[in-house]
C-alpha cells in the first residue's frame, strides 16, 4: 500500500501518496482521485524511483477548486511546483499518462528547470487527437456518442455507484485491445476516480485552447515518450508527433496495446521504466 501524506502550501494543502525508493518522481492525472491502492501508471515506477502520486486541486483531500480557472493546466503546474518546494526536492522527474501526460509537456514547458526528465505516454502536445478519425473523442468515431453519454453520467452527481463502475468499464474497454485484458488489469490494485468537474472543464475548457507543438522544441531534459499501437484515445501518431518536435526525447511503441501498455505488456512496460532511468543519448 501507499502511505498518505498532506502537504501544506502556500497554495493550499495538498494530498499526496508515496512509495518507492530512489530519485523523486511526481505523477499525477487531470481529473483523477487517487488513494493508498497507487495506480496502474505509477505502480510500476516504484521499483525505481521515489513516487509521488499526487491528487490535483479538487481531487481527494487536496485543497478545494474555488474558481474553475484554478483547473487549467498552467495553475495545475503552479501547484504542483508548490508541492515540490513544500516538500524541498530541488529537482523531480515527471511522468504523466494520457491527460497526464500532457501536464508533462506543460510541466516542461514551463518550468523544465525544476525537471530532472520528462515521462509523457499515450498522450498529445495539441487538441488535433480529438479530431482523429481512430480517437473515440471525434464525432466521427463509431464510439463518439456513447463516450458522450458516459462522461455526461459520470459528471452527473445523482449517477450511483453501481452506475458509475459500469460506465467506467464501457468506457476502459474502448481502450483495450481486448475484454480478457481488462479483465486481468482489473485484478490488479488501483485507484483513479473519476472527478466529475475537472473531468467536465478539461472536456469542455481546457482541451479547446491546448496547443504546446511550437513550444515542444524548447525542451531540452530527457523525455521519454510512449505509446500504444491501437491507442483509442490518443492515437499513436500523436505520440509520433511529440517525438519530432522535442529534439531531446525517445519513442517507445508498445506493439500489443491500445491506451494502457502498463497493464495489457506489463513486462515490457517495467523494461521501459528501467530505461528511464538511463540518460538519454543524443546526437
Amino acid at each position: 500500500m501507499w502511505e498518505q501524506k498532506l502537504i501544506e502550501t502556500p497554495r493550499g494543502t495538498f494530498e499526496y501518496f508515496v512509495k518507492g525508493s530512489g530519485e523523486p518522481l511526481a505523477i499525477t492525472h487531470f481529473y483523477m482521485a487517487f488513494n493508498e491502492k497507487g495506480n496502474w501508471f505509477a505502480n510500476p515506477f516504484t521499483e525505481y524511483y521515489q513516487v509521488f502520486l499526487i491528487n490535483v486541486r479538487g481531487a481527494g483531500n487536496s485543497a478545494v477548486v474555488e474558481a474553475d480557472e484554478q483547473m487549467n493546466l498552467e495553475e495545475i503546474i503552479l501547484d504542483l511546483e508548490a508541492i515540490r518546494e513544500a516538500l524541498h526536492i530541488p529537482k523531480w522527474a515527471f511522468a504523466g499518462h494520457s491527460t497526464g501526460g500532457m501536464l508533462a509537456l506543460q510541466y516542461a514547458v514551463l518550468k523544465q528547470q525544476s525537471l530532472t526528465k520528462c515521462i509523457c505516454g499515450c498522450s498529445a502536445a495539441s487538441k488535433a487527437y480529438a479530431s482523429h478519425p481512430n480517437s473515440i473523442y471525434c464525432p466521427e468515431n463509431k464510439n463518439f456518442s456513447r463516450i458522450i453519454e458516459i462522461m455526461e453520467s459520470l459528471n452527473n452527481s445523482k449517477t450511483p455507484q453501481e452506475k458509475r463502475k459500469e460506465l467506467d468499464f464501457e468506457w476502459a474497454l474502448m481502450s483495450f485491445t481486448s475484454k480478457e485484458k481488462l479483465k486481468h488489469a482489473l485484478t490488479i490494485p488501483t485507484s483513479g476516480r473519476t472527478v466529475g468537474r475537472t473531468l467536465d472543464y478539461f472536456r469542455k475548457v481546457a482541451v479547446k485552447s491546448l496547443d504546446l507543438r511550437k513550444e515542444l522544441p524548447t525542451i531540452h531534459i530527457d523525455t521519454y515518450v510512449f505509446g500504444g499501437k491501437y491507442d483509442a484515445q490518443c492515437p499513436v501518431e500523436f505520440s509520433y508527433e511529440i517525438v519530432d518536435l522535442i529534439p531531446t526525447s525517445e519513442l517507445t511503441i508498445f506493439e500489443q496495446s491500445n491506451h494502457y501498455p502498463f497493464v495489457e505488456e506489463e513486462k515490457v512496460f517495467m523494461d521501459f521504466v528501467k530505461e528511464t532511468t538511463k540518460t538519454l543519448k543524443h546526437i
